[in-house]
């Protein structure tokens, strides 16, 4: 309910008057050139050849390539506008009333800038949905909680609906499942690096945290027919 407040509340600002903050921020095409060229180094080959794990992970991205342009494919179509977004809706940003546990305000505004909302709504359905957080160890217990999303979209609904076009729907499901892959394929590509930009307090912590978006990501996947049953409902 509040992402859609705020939504709504900046709906008839011009993006163009605020300053792009983080450039290429959600932009998954260009994390995956970053990822390829990381690929290419002796460092991320060493790791890949000394871990089960991360050739399996690798493999995962190999198979999603054609997901990660989806967004900005739409966007360079004309299909979706770019207007002011939060950047960073994860749960965390959200302050919660202590007495009724209702969300009564989003917080973290520097990074509010130009892009998609698909961005936020993605980023806060990956957030929320997830119980295990985003440093599970028990692979198997990391699920798309359906029953979170439904609420959510029907609090976010209750504001966005006079916003959002019939292309901007159509593209929800997608942003959901692509914003996990996104931050997975990220964690991965610094695990390859050497952990040079997430702080880390295990040299493999990241790798762990790419395993979990990925499991996300297949958790929403195989979960994709419900969760455009809810997003149709509201």
């Amino acid at each position: 309910t509040v992402l859609g407040q705020f939504h709504r509340l900046i709906s008839d600002l011009e993006p163009g008057r605020l300053h792009d903050t983080l450039p290429g921020f959600h932009v998954t095409p260009l994390y995956l050139e970053k990822y390829d060229a990381t690929l290419a180094t002796d460092e991320a080959q060493a790791r890949l050849d000394h871990s089960v794990e991360a050739r399996r992970l690798r493999r995962f991205v190999e198979e999603r390539r054609e997901l990660a342009k989806v967004l900005e494919t739409a966007r360079s179509q004309g299909c979706l506008s770019v207007r002011l977004i939060h950047g960073d809706p994860k749960i965390s940003n959200i302050m919660i009333d202590d007495f009724t546990g209702q969300g009564i305000s989003i917080v973290d505004l520097d990074t509010v800038k130009p892009g998609l909302i698909h961005y936020d709504f993605g980023d806060a359905l990956r957030s929320i949905c997830n119980r295990e957080g985003e440093d599970a160890l028990t692979l198997s217990r990391v699920v798309f909680d359906v029953d979170l999303c439904e609420a959510f979209v029907r609090g976010y609904m209750e504001y966005a609906r006079d916003f959002l076009t019939a292309e901007d729907r159509r593209y929800l499901y997608e942003s959901i499942r692509l914003i996990a892959f996104e931050l997975g394929l990220r964690f991965f590509q610094d695990y390859l690096a050497g952990n040079v930009y997430f702080k880390v307090r295990a040299p493999e912590q990241n790798l762990n945290r790419a395993r979990v978006q990925f499991r996300l990501c297949e958790s929403i996947e195989a979960r994709e027919s419900m969760i455009r049953r809810v997003l149709a409902a509201y």
